[in-house]
């Protein structure tokens, strides 16, 4: 189909990765809710929390349009796109990793 109809090769694959997203949304949610839950009971800041879930949902739709834009044979471009994921990854790890800096700082006898 990919050699025939490149053009519709390439909307059926983001249609059936979207349809698959779609399909899973409801796996995803409880996933969540169930880490929250455990955050709260181990008392840590929900912060670090969110920001871990944030860290994750760019890594997979960075993924996911990476592997899109290679199927659409811009392998340049999907390189990029990788790149701005671990860029962005980067910036939001700062504050857990300043925190986590200061707990071993703080762990060092003086």
């Amino acid at each position: 189909m990919k050699e025939q109809k490149p053009n519709f090769a390439f909307l059926l694959i983001v249609f059936v990765g979207c349809a698959i997203f779609l399909f899973l949304v409801d796996q995803i949610y409880a996933i969540i809710h169930m880490i929250e839950k455990i955050a709260i009971n181990a008392k840590v800041n929900i912060v670090y929390v969110e920001t871990i879930l944030k860290i994750i949902g760019i890594a997979y739709i960075a993924e996911f349009a990476a592997q899109i834009t290679k199927d659409a044979g811009q392998g340049a471009i999907a390189a990029k796109i990788e790149m701005g994921g671990k860029i962005l990854i980067l910036a939001m790890a700062i504050p857990i990793l300043t925190v986590l800096i200061e707990t071993i700082i703080q762990m060092i006898p003086s």
